[in-house]
């Protein structure tokens, strides 16, 4: 089956994978997915991640964090812009996910970065996820 939303689909991946108490999930590569899952992994979200190959085909392999009572660290990971309907924000109008504990993830001519960076770098751009 096709899949219209890559990275929607590595969004759901991990969401249901972290519910579920896995170890790791191993998602499709992409530029646009690499850059969003070392961005998770510098802000916390994530343990870690490797290239990994399985029967000839390649993989990122993400390694899911949780706390000290095996509670996933992600409690929400939500898609904001999607292929039918896309959503910019100017560095001015940067929103805030869950009052500043959460960390969104925004898409810019620089590269991929969370808000806070993006507002302090000055560049908007495309609001890809958000996470808490």
């Amino acid at each position: 089956m096709a899949v219209s939303d890559p990275v929607a689909d590595m969004l759901t991946k991990l969401r249901n994978a972290s519910r579920a108490g896995f170890d790791s999930v191993d998602v499709l590569p992409s530029k646009l997915k690499s850059e969003v899952i070392s961005l998770l992994k510098s802000e916390g979200y994530l343990k870690d991640f490797q290239a990994v190959t399985v029967d000839g085909k390649k993989f990122i392999r993400v390694f899911l964090k949780y706390d000290e009572n095996r509670r996933p660290v992600i409690h929400e990971i939500e898609r904001i812009s999607k292929p039918g309907k896309r959503i910019y924000s100017g560095y001015k109008d940067m929103p805030r996910i869950k009052n500043g504990f959460g960390t969104i993830v925004v898409s810019t001519s620089s590269g991929v970065f969370s808000g806070k960076i993006a507002t302090e770098k000055k560049v908007g751009g495309e609001l890809i996820c958000s996470v808490w």
